[in-house]
């Protein structure tokens, strides 16, 4: 990560609000049977399903266990592409350069180089597999340009509905595969661990064909494929099944994160009415979460964000004006309905006309057209939500976390490319990426698969005793933690998650599973937030509203064997 000189001053952490005390394992029967494989993938978005492949093409046997279907994580959702130098006018330098203006000075230059030259070949490999992306009569890729980017460098499919083709080639390669076994509707609920390694993992499997209960697979390696934490939040681009699950996962086995404080807001959600109340704006509708992205390769194609007044805020603010990187747009569309009073702005593509928006972004059109707006004749209503963890369980290059035997790859790892603010379209080049670094790493260490079974005893608890609290959890961050922050409201979202840490002391299912892990990823990210005192990337501190060079580093969070969750700050 970024070198620093000893001339600047290591920052004074400050003391934390008082914070929960969190499980350092979840309530669970004994498991009631045991597999054996040389490798759980869990995970089923790209990161997971990348790195299956790849470890079958190395003679692995992979077991992929994800919590709900196949295809109900982030991937499918992703619009706007991957970015890759793929055109001879392109370069990995400059790519590297983008990535690192965009990431506040915290991505690490080394991490970010293995990016950008090996992402080309990876995306390659991805065509191989059968991702059709969208290509010009000539039959060379169409590039687009997305925020913070200098060049066309991303490749898309379908338009705007990249996502869903890359999950579609990689789930019928998996499929293809007989030796990677698919286990789907099946919680994780804790890692396993001995010896001071991950062996494997708990995991409660419901679904015809699959045995029933709370079980645990044994494997020679771990690898955490999870994808984000975006449910902390009341809005967000995520699915429903982006609980943290990973992040929590890996602070229960002893595991470190890192730069849990950025999570990045997407500032064009789509913030139109998708139900029958006949509202327009951003507001609680029941069948909007996740909130549709609304891609910010529709402004890599001309289109402009506008005040009620039609006026082109961010005209001024930046060079690249709409296409500046994300945290720069969100904080400028923020402080517009702040200073308007309103719950949203306008995204104006009018300009670009019907017959091109229908053919370009046909998602985005089909969104806008289900809440009865026209995109060719009206602007859509947007507004920022919470769409991506920069931070996230802490790995080295090779996609290894502190733990021995566990690897961390995708959303929620914290490889050190993203800084303080990912660079748009250079989450799913990093799954690619770090999947097949993986990959190898395992190969090459020849970790046995464990065949031992150990004692495997679940913690015997009383269930929980506050109702359905994930609500309350939700609009205690999305006040207190989300696109604006300050020491006040960081303390009051610290004392909204300490009344509902009895929610987490016991109980078992997957509903109560997934509360203790969004009150500890929760936690976690207030803890970071509330220590970092400057604003940087898409850390926004109200109260500390410029950018300080002590803080030109990173806080490194872990679980103590009381539960309680503590920071370090690492100058590297």
């Amino acid at each position: 990560m970024t070198g620093l000189t000893d001339q600047v001053p290591v920052p004074h952490l400050p003391e934390l609000p008082r914070l929960p005390r969190l499980p350092r394992r979840l309530s669970a029967p004994t498991p009631g049977w045991v597999e054996t494989t040389d490798v759980v993938v869990v995970g089923s978005g790209i990161a997971g399903l990348t790195t299956a492949l790849h470890l079958r093409e190395a003679g692995q046997h992979v077991t992929v266990v994800t919590k709900v279907n196949v295809d109900d994580g982030s991937t499918r959702w992703a619009q706007g592409g991957i970015a890759a130098v793929l055109d001879p006018a392109d370069s990995p330098a400059a790519h590297a350069a983008d990535t690192l203006a965009a990431a506040g000075g915290l991505a690490d230059p080394a991490a970010v180089r293995l990016l950008v030259t090996e992402g080309p070949a990876r995306v390659r490999e991805l065509i191989r597999v059968g991702a059709a992306f969208d290509r010009h009569p000539d039959g060379s890729l169409m590039l687009t340009r997305e925020g913070g980017h200098r060049a066309d460098r991303v490749v898309h499919a379908g338009g705007d509905a990249t996502g869903a083709e890359v999950q579609r080639a990689l789930q019928a390669a998996v499929r293809r595969d007989p030796w990677i076994r698919l286990v789907e509707h099946a919680l994780v609920v804790d890692l396993l661990a001995e010896g001071g390694r991950a062996i494997g993992v708990t995991l409660h499997v419901l679904g015809e064909g699959t045995p029933d209960g709370v079980g645990a697979i044994l494997a020679g390696a771990v690898v955490l494929a999870t994808g984000g934490l975006g449910q902390i939040y009341a809005t967000t681009t995520n699915p429903a099944v982006s609980t943290g699950d990973g992040v929590a996962l890996a602070l229960r086995a002893g595991a470190a994160v890192t730069d849990l404080e950025f999570v990045q807001f997407h500032p064009t959600a789509f913030a139109g009415c998708l139900c029958s109340c006949g509202r327009q704006g951003d507001h609680n509708c029941t069948n909007i979460a996740p909130k549709p992205l609304v891609s910010e390769a529709l402004r890599g194609e001309g289109a402009h964000l506008v005040d009620a007044d039609g006026k082109r805020f961010l005209l001024g603010q930046h060079e690249l004006a709409e296409l500046a990187p994300r945290d720069v747009v969100a904080k400028a569309v923020y402080q517009a309905m702040r200073a308007a009073g309103t719950d949203h702005v306008w995204l104006d593509a009018r300009h670009l006309g019907g017959e091109f928006l229908a053919g370009r972004f046909p998602t985005i059109v089909a969104t806008c057209r289900a809440a009865g707006i026209d995109p060719a004749t009206e602007p859509i209503p947007v507004a920022p939500a919470a769409h991506y963890a920069s931070g996230g369980v802490r790995t080295d290059r090779h996609g290894r976390t502190t733990l021995p035997g566990l690897y961390a790859c995708g959303e929620v790892a914290c490889t050190g490319v993203h800084g303080a603010n990912r660079l748009a379209s250079n989450s799913l080049l990093e799954g690619l990426v770090y999947a097949r670094r993986i990959a190898t790493d395992i190969q090459a260490a020849g970790h046995p698969t464990r065949l031992k079974r150990g004692p495997l005893l679940g913690v015997e608890a009383a269930p929980g005793t506050l109702p359905q609290t994930r609500a309350a959890l939700q609009q205690a961050m999305t006040a207190g933690a989300g696109v604006l922050r300050s020491g006040e409201s960081l303390a009051v979202a610290a004392a909204e998650l300490r009344r509902l840490e009895p929610a987490v002391a016991g109980g078992r299912g997957t509903e109560q599973w997934e509360l203790a892990n969004l009150v500890t990823v929760a936690t976690a990210v207030v803890a970071a937030a509330y220590a970092r005192q400057e604003t940087r990337g898409c850390h926004w501190r109200e109260d500390w509203p410029e950018t300080d060079q002590r803080w030109r580093g990173h806080l490194s969070g872990a679980l103590a064997a009381d539960g309680s969750f503590s920071l370090a700050w690492e100058r590297t």
